[in-house]
């Protein structure tokens, strides 16, 4: 089948364990899972992408269980890597005792606070050489990694993968998707101005008046980004473009975007990024063929993808072999 791999069975036995760590009144749930046995082994930290994606890289928002980052966290563990895969704390099955006292909180950094932990928790591992811990982050994860990174003090990352990491601000990259799902539709173009009117509005002020002519699934969404629960939060990483930061990064970075991801676009993201790194021999780019955003095997061409209701953890998905084989032969080359 294509995207499955070939490959023999590891004879690396892996084993899986459920940890936590406080930050303040809250708690940050995780998953190690890791070879039964090594010592000095590399490490990889796993960062989710936006709004409420879990650990495993699930959704409430999507269809289906069968999340890329578990199914990569196997792979590597198989391969020798220790990996850690963490809960945001408003996100997972833990959410609801952590949203209640996060209220007005979340922001840049307190998702920093998350990946600190994160790093932290895999440094102190005795079977894990701490010199060696990298990051796979996907899409808005991207942004938080590389802030971690040029703020690193002495646990930076070893490297980084950045996997469907935006080549513009994640508004610009909101508007963009949400451009292409009004595309064709009668008045898009006076819908998209009220929308950018709406938007101007909350970032100058940090209240939302979308207004009543737009579709009503459109304002839940504008609604949604000034909810107590997401401030200051979303005003703060609507404008991050990390383009210009990802220059600053000196240690290896494997930029990977799918040629069918449907919200990141490799010719239009990946080319920003590509600009803005020329002449940086540390950082690798890769385009696969068949990629989905999450990582997985997309056998539909782009043009035909739901983009409303994208199959990426449907128990029916599966990793992409080619994007897969580029992670652990990249890790293996730079660990």
């Amino acid at each position: 089948m294509p995207g499955c791999s070939d490959s023999e069975p590891s004879e690396i036995k892996v084993v899986s364990e459920e940890i936590s760590w406080p930050i303040g009144e809250t708690t940050v749930y995780a998953t190690i899972t890791r070879p039964e046995s090594g010592e000095n082994l590399p490490g990889v930290v796993f960062v989710p992408g936006s709004g409420p994606t879990d650990r495993d890289w699930n959704s409430p928002l999507l269809p289906g269980k069968n999340g890329s980052a578990a199914l990569l966290a196997e792979e590597l563990a198989r391969n020798g890597y220790v990996t850690i895969r963490y809960d945001k704390r408003f996100a997972g099955v833990y959410a609801a005792e952590n949203i209640p006292l996060l209220i007005g909180k979340i922001s840049m950094e307190s998702h920093l606070e998350e990946l600190r932990g994160a790093v932290q928790v895999l440094s102190d591992r005795p079977d894990v050489d701490d010199g060696r811990i990298f990051t796979l982050a996907n899409s808005e994860g991207c942004i938080h990694v590389v802030n971690y990174q040029i703020e690193k003090g002495e646990k930076g990352f070893a490297g980084l993968i950045l996997a469907a990491p935006p080549g513009q601000s994640m508004g610009d990259l909101a508007k963009t998707q949400i451009e292409a799902q009004l595309a064709g539709m009668p008045g898009a173009d006076e819908i998209m101005k009220l929308y950018d009117e709406a938007v101007d509005g909350f970032l100058a002020t940090g209240t939302m008046e979308p207004d009543d002519s737009l579709p009503e699934g459109l304002k839940i969404f504008l609604q949604s980004l000034a909810s107590p629960a997401n401030m200051p939060f979303t005003q703060e990483i609507w404008q991050r473009d990390i383009t210009p930061d990802v220059k600053k990064i000196d240690v290896p970075v494997l930029i990977i975007i799918g040629k069918k991801d449907i919200q990141v676009n490799w010719e239009y993201d990946g080319a920003k990024l590509q600009a803005a790194t020329k002449g940086m021999d540390n950082i690798t780019f890769s385009f696969t063929e068949n990629a989905s955003h999450v990582l997985k095997y997309e056998e539909l061409p782009r043009e035909e993808i739901n983009l409303t209701n994208p199959n990426y953890n449907g128990q029916d998905t599966v990793l992409d072999t080619e994007t897969l084989d580029i992670i652990i032969n990249w890790l293996d080359t730079n660990s």
